[in-house]
């Protein structure tokens, strides 16, 4: 119902000396793919295969590597145990996290699959935080650590406790450590619908360039990244390395791998050389939502025509002061025909109550993209809550039609029809989304108030209570939209 944007955690710890003290012997790595997730529509299809790929690649270039596919906390909580009880000083040791990330109190956490999360509080319980990860292994000794995380994904969490994804935090790191993201502090991006991501496809290209130091390959790897996504996907490097450290030195020699038996894995790895890697087996398709009562329709407003992103004299000095507004602001004069820039803005303005703001970049960028999903379902939301019911209504139907059954757009126009007092339609609103999603904590709020206006008063207090227990906040959140 708020904002959605659905974050990607990758963390790589990857890179190896030209020094003999790091030998091939004293490289490890932690490799995790995280896919199937419960609380998402459906299995993410890259982090399995780039995890996959990974690890091969690092196994060749001398590491000892664990790989973990589809983990829970439990098992990633031994896994880093593993890790951190094989670091020797002086050690290299890399980790390669893919699937969702969440941030919280400005850190960034590793979320495995099993995560229960309904506020924030939870991601802290639940998650793997970078900072700790990274100060474990220097408490070890590590001499070299480094961290690419492709973890900038719309996840699922978010919503529930907060009106927007802040993407991933800086870290504050260690010396001697290496950190990359997929993507810029606070963004989040989308998969590119294929079973690889674009970031790690153009990591490994780099890896494989003989006498490249670290920092350099990930550079290039930046570039990469920038250039194929034509801006749209920019990574985020940091370091405070103190030596050069290359993946592969010594004129393109690999080194030695490590003997029989030394590298353990976490069941599935993938064999060297490296099967084409299975697919995941997507899931049964969930049950379509109950067919739409008949809803007042007009047709859809023609495009607005091109605007310029509005300045920071526009707006009210806290939104003007606020740095991810100036900096998306900076990119928009630069550029104002940027599509990412006008939507994350969106996001941002709608997640500090500036709803007539948000509603203009989103304008704006429907009219660059316009079949953005997400962006219809967020204009839907953000004109529910002004009460611009009727263009709320077309803009819920505009995104379920692009994508039929998509939970989001159906909790939003359960909202609508609760707002425009059409309880039949937001009760069939409402339950579609959650046999979708069960635990969904706004729609089965949102249906105990149909169902309490619909005259069914116990089985709308059940709804209500049982909403309360996993989200004592969302009554709160739902008298902000105006509904009580």
């Amino acid at each position: 119902m708020k904002i959605r944007l659905a974050l990607l955690l990758s963390l790589i710890f990857a890179v190896a000396s030209v020094a003999p003290s790091f030998a091939a012997g004293e490289r490890y790595a932690l490799v995790i793919g995280n896919a199937k997730y419960p609380d998402a529509e459906a299995p993410l299809k890259e982090p399995i295969n780039d995890a996959r790929d990974m690890a091969d690649e690092l196994k060749r270039d001398g590491f000892n590597v664990d790989i973990g596919e589809n983990l829970t906390g439990e098992q990633m909580r031994r896994a880093f145990d593993r890790l951190y009880g094989k670091i020797k000083p002086g050690s290299v040791a890399l980790v390669f996290f893919s699937g969702f990330g969440v941030q919280s109190s400005r850190q960034s956490y590793m979320i495995p699959v099993d995560a229960q999360i309904w506020t924030e509080a939870d991601v802290r319980r639940d998650g793997f935080s970078l900072e700790t990860v990274l100060g474990e292994i220097n408490s070890r000794g590590a001499g070299v650590k480094i961290a690419l995380v492709d973890a900038s994904r719309r996840n699922p969490f978010e919503r529930r406790f907060r009106s927007f994804s802040a993407g991933l935090a800086p870290v504050i790191a260690p010396n001697g450590t290496l950190v990359m993201y997929s993507a810029a502090l606070s963004s989040v991006i989308s998969d590119n619908g294929g079973d690889r991501s674009l970031f790690v496809r153009e990591l490994l290209k780099e890896i494989r360039t003989p006498d490249l130091m670290a920092e350099e390959t990930l550079n290039r790897t930046r570039v990469g990244v920038t250039r194929a996504s034509r801006s749209e996907q920019v990574p985020w490097i940091s370091s405070s390395l103190a030596e050069d450290f290359s993946f592969l030195p010594g004129g393109g020699a690999r080194p030695s791998p490590p003997p029989p038996g030394v590298a353990t894995a976490l069941p599935p790895p993938a064999p060297t050389p490296p099967p084409a890697p299975p697919q995941i087996a997507a899931p049964a398709p969930p049950p379509p939502p109950p067919p739409a009562p008949p809803r007042v329709e007009a047709a859809i407003p023609p495009p607005p025509p091109p605007a310029k992103p509005v300045e920071s004299s526009t707006v009210p000095a806290s939104l003007a002061d606020d740095p991810t507004i100036k900096s998306l602001t900076a990119k928009l004069i630069d550029n104002p025909d940027d599509a990412a820039a006008l939507y994350r803005r969106g996001q941002v303005y709608a997640s500090k109550g500036a709803y007539e703001l948000a509603i203009k970049d989103f304008n704006n960028s429907l009219r660059l993209n316009p079949k953005d999903v997400e962006a219809f379902n967020n204009r839907c939301w953000a004109r529910t809550v002004i009460g611009d019911l009727q263009a709320a209504l077309k803009d819920c139907n505009e995104a379920l039609r692009l994508r039929p059954n998509f939970v989001d757009a159906l909790d939003s126009r359960g909202l609508v029809n609760l707002k425009s007092g059409q309880t039949k339609n937001a009760i069939a609103d409402f339950d579609a989304a959650l046999r979708i999603n069960p635990r969904l904590t706004s729609s089965l709020y949102g249906r105990g108030l149909a169902k309490k206006r619909n005259g069914s008063i116990s089985e709308g207090d059940l709804d209500i209570n049982n909403a309360k227990a996993m989200d004592p906040n969302i009554a709160k959140e739902f008298a902000d939209y105006g509904v009580q």
